[in-house]
C-alpha cells in the first residue's frame, strides 16, 4: 500500500528527494504522514484540496480490499 502512496506522490513533485512517507501501524488502521518539500505542497494539495482528497480516496479505495482503515496525512 505504501508503495502506491509513494507512487502516486513522486509523479506529482519536482523535488523527489524531499519526499518522506513514514507508515503507523495501530490495529486495523494505517498512518500515513507525507512529508514533501514545501515548494511542492501545492502540487500535492491541489486547488480547493481535491488532489489530496483524490489521494486519499484512491488509498481508502486499497485499504478497504485488505480490510483496513487508513488515514494520509500531508505536511510540508
Amino acid at each position: 500500500m505504501k508503495e502506491i502512496l509513494e507512487t502516486i506522490i513522486l509523479n506529482l513533485v519536482e523535488n523527489k528527494e524531499a519526499v518522506e512517507i513514514k507508515e503507523k501501524q495501530e490495529d486495523k488502521k494505517i498512518v500515513f504522514e507525507v512529508k514533501v518539500a514545501k515548494e511542492d505542497m501545492g502540487k500535492i494539495i491541489g486547488k480547493q484540496g481535491r488532489l489530496a482528497k483524490s489521494i486519499r480516496t484512491v488509498m481508502k479505495s486499497v485499504a478497504g480490499k485488505e480490510n483496513k482503515k487508513v488515514t494520509v496525512e500531508f505536511d510540508g
